[in-house]
């Protein structure tokens, strides 16, 4: 990608005693971008995290954010914000004045930040602005972190599990504030276990596993990583959905409810697209109305079961293919 990446890690290596948690990760992050981190518990997810937002030092290894070399010191360049293992709030205190709190501690610039009443609103807090904090919910918490992280105009944005108890409303203000972000200029990082969440806002995504990278690239390259799917159709003929299904080549009818007994039976396959495409024309062509087709698991879902449960080694090559070239070029220009 043209221009310096807002983040660039090459070779990071973080142990505490005798537990590995990042073991040789690479991570490129392109200006303007959201980038997903996910991984099992345990991953290394949350102290690479740290690493970003200069909570931790890595033992060796690459760190450059946002085009500046991150030394063996506890510090990251300024434009960095955001908050790992939720945000720190002070509970007495209400959401306006833990805002106004951060920024005389920081001492803000005026011009510079972002209007404390104006991130609240951005983050859909302003009915409760004045209320205190230890009456808010995860998910207001949340929201109240992201507001804070707002104050800055932050260049890099580092956020651990931001729709973490969010409700349908609480999301949708978050996403709309990262995008925005990213719309802007504003790289993001952030880390979840949804995998609607990376489906709508990541267009990058990494996988750790036992602290290594078992992929890295794009959404849609991840989605493609998940080959056979489970799809449920619920049709207007169970009966002859269910024998065209068991005569489609490539397909396998995995389930389904008594198609003898049941109008509203649906019907499992398991297969490829094209075998699950070409179906759909025989239904058609049946004379059988599809009223619902779906994968039972999410192909994003699919990929990441796939690549963390199915063995470190070949998760690793699987990762280390999509993100081979990549790294050669980084290495020539970083030699």
């Amino acid at each position: 990608m043209e221009g310096t990446p807002a983040v660039r890690i090459r070779g990071i290596t973080k142990s505490f005693g005798e537990v590995v948690a990042l073991d040789g990760v690479d991570l490129d992050v392109a200006t303007g971008e959201v980038h997903g981190l996910v991984g099992p518990n345990g991953a290394g997810k949350t102290t690479l995290l740290g690493l970003l937002l200069g909570l931790a030092v890595a033992d060796s290894g690459r760190l450059e954010i946002l085009g500046t070399p991150v030394g063996r010191t506890l510090a990251v360049p300024d434009g960095v914000a955001g908050f790992v293992d939720g945000p720190g709030l002070y509970p007495s205190l209400t959401a306006r004045q833990n805002l106004s709190a951060l920024a005389a501690l920081r001492r803000y610039e005026a011009g510079g930040t972002v209007d404390i009443a104006d991130a609240l609103h951005q983050v859909g807090l302003t009915d409760v602005a004045d209320d205190r904090v230890r009456g808010f919910s995860l998910g207001m918490r949340q929201r109240l972190g992201l507001a804070a992280a707002l104050l800055t105009r932050p260049r890099l944005l580092v956020l651990d599990e931001p729709a973490n108890g969010l409700d349908p409303a609480g999301k949708r203000h978050v996403h709309r504030v990262i995008t925005g972000l990213a719309a802007e200029g504003t790289a993001v990082v952030l880390s979840s276990h949804r995998m609607d969440d990376l489906a709508a806002l990541c267009s990058e995504v990494t996988i750790l596993n036992t602290g290594r990278v078992v992929f890295s690239g794009p959404v849609s390259k991840l989605a493609a990583e998940s080959g056979e799917l489970e799809y449920r159709l619920v049709t207007s003929d169970p009966a002859a959905a269910q024998r065209l299904a068991a005569e489609a080549p490539g397909l396998r009818v995995v389930s389904s409810g008594d198609a003898s007994q049941r109008r509203d039976a649906d019907v499992v396959v398991r297969g490829p697209v094209p075998a699950l495409d070409e179906l759909v024309v025989r239904l058609v062509q049946a004379g059988v109305a599809l009223r619902e087709l779906g994968p039972v698991v999410p192909p994003l879902e699919a990929a990441f079961l796939a690549l963390t449960e199915n063995g470190t080694e070949n998760a690793t090559q699987s990762g280390a293919r999509a993100s081979d070239q990549s790294a050669q070029t980084d290495e020539e220009n970083l030699s």
